[in-house]
């Protein structure tokens, strides 16, 4: 991240960023789309999650009343009074945050909500530690991660499928398990119109880079530009990427790097904040449970092929993930050297 500017004083502690330009890097309008029903999806999603860590399901079967009604009713709930939102707060790390992010010094131009949640398969629900304002939205983040799990599975099975792993649960089991720790974050960007004092190739962080713990990440937002992914390549350069309202957005998580040793790669993203229009976005966590061994799936290891790394459990790593600042690379000190 490159400071460009003295920051106006809203933005004080908030990182400013240098903005992708359209001399550096078009916008990533080569996101793989992927139906899951489709022939040759397996292959696909294995492709995707090899070259970028990161694709969209289209076709995804999830209803359109069920996402609309968490948006309307996360919108509510942050345009509410800020004592009433304060009151489901401080995230620690449940609950309402804003602006800090976590407990190690990260700031970004955003509030959200974080909820964890207890059970696993179709029994999940919110967690009664977990502060919700009111039972409507209860209701809606329970019914809204229930669909968003399924597809969550599907594209785990998918996913074994096109490694050639057997059984087919085996990656998606650990998310349908009893045991399983599964999260769901609610992000709110406000519009930011400090950005019209800045130079256009300045941006505000709205939740700075990092890569996602778990297995997978399924993201959706209210079609509001502002995600951005880190390329592959050997200039890891920053992309834009169009939003779409309609489709679920799949992040692959350290955690499934760790399965696949190194196969398939967690990405960087980060978000920047946008001058006119407020963006929402809803995050699904697939993670396994935390006595669960993180290692290479002996069948994705070649002959004599050694795990890039040591052994260690879910719980290990989400410790110190809570631990490290959001930029950190949380996989190195993992690493066999």
């Amino acid at each position: 991240m490159v400071v460009l500017a003295a920051k106006p004083p809203a933005l004080d502690q908030i990182s400013l960023l240098r903005s992708p330009q359209p001399g550096d890097a078009a916008s990533f309008f080569g996101v793989p789309a992927v139906d899951l029903s489709s022939p040759g999806a397996a292959l696909t999603v294995v492709d995707a999650c090899e070259r970028f860590g990161f694709f969209k399901v289209v076709n995804h079967g999830v209803p359109t009343g069920v996402v609309d009604r968490l948006e309307a009713e996360a919108v509510r709930f942050f345009a509410s009074p800020q004592p009433d939102k304060d009151a489901c707060g401080p995230a620690n790390p449940l609950g309402y945050g804003n602006k800090l992010i976590g407990r190690n010094g990260d700031m970004g131009w955003l509030e959200y909500l974080l909820l964890a949640f207890d059970g696993g398969g179709h029994a999940a629900s919110v967690a009664k530690a977990s502060p919700v304002p009111s039972s409507s939205l209860r209701d809606a983040v329970n019914q809204y991660v229930a669909a968003v799990r399924g597809l969550a599975t599907s594209v785990l099975e998918v996913a074994a499928e096109g490694l050639g792993v057997a059984p087919r649960d085996a990656l998606s089991a650990m998310v349908t398990d009893a045991a399983s720790d599964q999260v769901f974050r609610i992000n709110h960007y406000p519009a930011c119109p400090l950005l019209q004092r800045l130079p256009d190739s300045c941006g505000v962080t709205g939740f700075g880079e990092h890569t996602d713990p778990q297995l997978v990440s399924v993201l959706r937002s209210n079609g509001t530009a502002g995600l951005q992914v880190a390329l592959h390549d050997d200039d890891g350069r920053w992309v834009p990427v169009p939003p779409d309202r309609d489709a679920f957005f799949v992040i692959v998580g350290d955690s499934l790097q760790v399965l696949t040793n190194g196969r398939l790669k967690s990405v960087r993203h980060r978000v920047v904040a946008n001058s006119l229009k407020p963006r929402v976005s809803m995050i699904y966590f697939a993670g396994p449970a935390p006595a669960q061994r993180m290692a290479p799936l002996p069948q994705l290891l070649g002959h004599g092929e050694q795990s890039l790394y040591r052994d260690f459990t879910w719980g290990d790593y989400k410790k110190a993930a809570y631990r490290s600042r959001l930029g950190d690379n949380r996989l190195e000190p993992f690493r066999i050297q």
